[in-house]
């Protein structure tokens, strides 16, 4: 089971304006539309990181590379990936005259934190922090990403280890929020092995939990001891002969 964990950052929309408020921008007012400047990925479990830019490749190839790793995922974690960083590659896609990439299960924690739990904010930055698992890395803001549009070496450096950091961060809270995302991967569908494991995190490591009744039968419930998850096993613990029967 290949499972990517992807960032990806873009560059503002620039276009000139009369004010500060509430402004509405025209078409015609607009100079430079938003665009991809570089995005980081890793696969859930391994070491190897992938950073690319618009200042180390070309637009075309550093697509071509988010592309490539999408072709390889079974599933793909990201944060508001669902509205923001999903459809801005597409739209990049498209642009660069590429095929659709294969579509795989997206898994947005954002989604997750936002249904499962309340916390004050929902920024990824603070859901980290108060869950003990890091933080963002500081920078200067906004003109950041001014500095790297004007391909600025040190800001470059900056938004390097900025994008890394926030991939980082993803997969460490992917770990911890894995028992209450609902419709995981199963991952035991991918595994060769006898007998029920946890479709959460594939470990063997289950508990019995009471059971789960339909009006179809009753099944075995679990927790798995290694990541929380609950699971049900889908054999049912009572004979369709005797559900006839009981009907």
């Amino acid at each position: 089971m290949k499972i990517l964990l992807l960032d990806i950052e873009t560059s503002p929309n620039t276009a000139h304006v009369w004010g500060l408020w509430q402004q509405n921008v025209s078409l015609n007012q607009l100079l430079e539309s938003s665009y991809t400047m570089c995005y980081s990925a890793k696969w859930l479990g391994e070491k190897q990181i992938y950073f690319d830019s618009v200042q180390k490749s070309t637009s075309q190839s550093m697509l071509e590379g988010i592309h490539g790793l999408l072709e390889d995922a079974d599933a793909v974690v990201h944060y508001n990936g669902t509205k923001f960083d999903m459809p801005t590659l597409n739209k990049e896609f498209l642009i660069h005259k590429m095929p659709p990439p294969p579509p795989v299960k997206q898994i947005d924690l954002l989604r997750v934190v936002k249904s499962q739990f309340r916390f004050p904010s929902n920024k990824l930055d603070y859901v980290a922090q108060r869950l003990g698992l890091g933080k963002k890395n500081h920078h200067e803001g906004h003109t950041l990403w001014i500095k790297c549009m004007a391909n600025d070496p040190k800001a470059w450096k900056v938004m390097e280890k900025y994008n890394i950091q926030d991939v980082l961060l993803l997969e460490k809270l992917y770990k911890n929020l894995l028992p209450w995302i609902k419709s995981p991967v199963n991952q035991s569908l991918m595994k060769d092995r006898n007998g029920f494991v946890c479709p959460t995190c594939s470990k063997p490591h289950l508990i019995s939990k009471g059971f789960r009744y339909t009006t179809t039968g009753a099944y075995q419930r679990y927790q798995c001891k290694a990541c929380g998850a609950y699971s049900v096993d889908n054999r049912s613990l009572i004979p369709h002969t005797k559900l006839k029967h009981l009907a």
